[in-house]
């Protein structure tokens, strides 16, 4: 009984270790590429590195550098280290959520799910803004875009904003991270508390990378949505959609209306 209760903490122990490298891995990956780049970018384009185009060019370079630290890398230092050569397998695309096709469940999925992140979300906000008296929930979000855009610089914004941003964003944290976590926290808990931890954890990642209180709760709420459908489905194509319609609606409303 007590090398099993020894073996059972040690398995606890490692999982736990596990998932603090994952987060920590995904934080570091998504903030050191946007410095990375930036500082490139500064580099040889000095102050127009805040036009449109390049703005653009900017975040998708981010995103890139992002997953290549996170989903390619960590495979081939593994690889490098038991001095194998890196299979076509080392990177799990199920695992990660982007096996087969889209589907019409997955499209079905994506309006229920923009429904419920939009209660959850504005129910989490009003709680905050009624228990945190220094809470804010009108400040607008900064995405680095002007509000003047016109022409091609919208075309532009649209295509960083509302595709390349949330079929990156979902590849990282409700595609890799959550498979990464579901995977670790399955060995060692049960089956629903590794949804909820791993949910969890995750949305909790997710609203931290945006830097602003009042979009991280936002977007913390949109993220137990969307694990939960990547739960369902068991893969993020769903998930994408319901990021670009979210992504979409907050384009039309600041870059066509021009309410902020």
């Amino acid at each position: 009984m007590k090398k099993a209760g020894k073996k059972n903490k040690k398995e606890f122990l490692k999982s736990f270790g596990s998932i603090v490298f994952l987060l920590a891995l995904v934080l570091f990956a998504v903030f050191v590429s946007q410095i990375v780049v930036a500082r490139i970018m500064v580099l040889f384009l000095g102050d127009k590195v805040n036009q449109p185009l390049p703005l653009a060019i900017f975040s998708a370079l981010s995103y890139v550098l992002a997953i290549i630290m996170i989903v390619w890398l960590p495979p081939v230092i593994k690889a490098k280290r038991e001095k194998k050569k890196l299979s076509k397998n080392s990177i799990n695309r199920t695992e990660i959520g982007l096996h087969g096709y889209l589907t019409w469940t997955d499209i079905g999925l994506s309006l229920v799910g923009f429904i419920a992140y939009w209660i959850l979300a504005s129910v989490l906000t009003a709680l905050f803004a009624e228990l945190v008296p220094w809470f804010d929930a009108t400040e607008p979000q900064e995405v680095g875009f002007s509000f003047y855009s016109s022409g091609v610089d919208r075309l532009i914004a649209f295509l960083s904003l509302v595709v390349v941003a949330p079929i990156a964003e979902e590849i990282i944290f409700r595609g890799w991270l959550y498979g990464k976590m579901r995977s670790k926290l399955s060995k060692t808990t049960s089956n629903t508390w590794s949804i909820i931890i791993s949910t969890l954890l995750v949305s909790l990642a997710f609203g931290l990378v945006h830097l602003q209180w009042n979009v991280g709760i936002n977007v913390f709420a949109m993220s137990i949505i969307l694990c939960l459908i990547r739960e369902v489905t068991g893969t993020i194509y769903a998930d994408i959609l319901v990021h670009m319609i979210k992504n979409g609606l907050a384009f039309y409303l600041l870059f066509i209306l021009g309410i902020s």
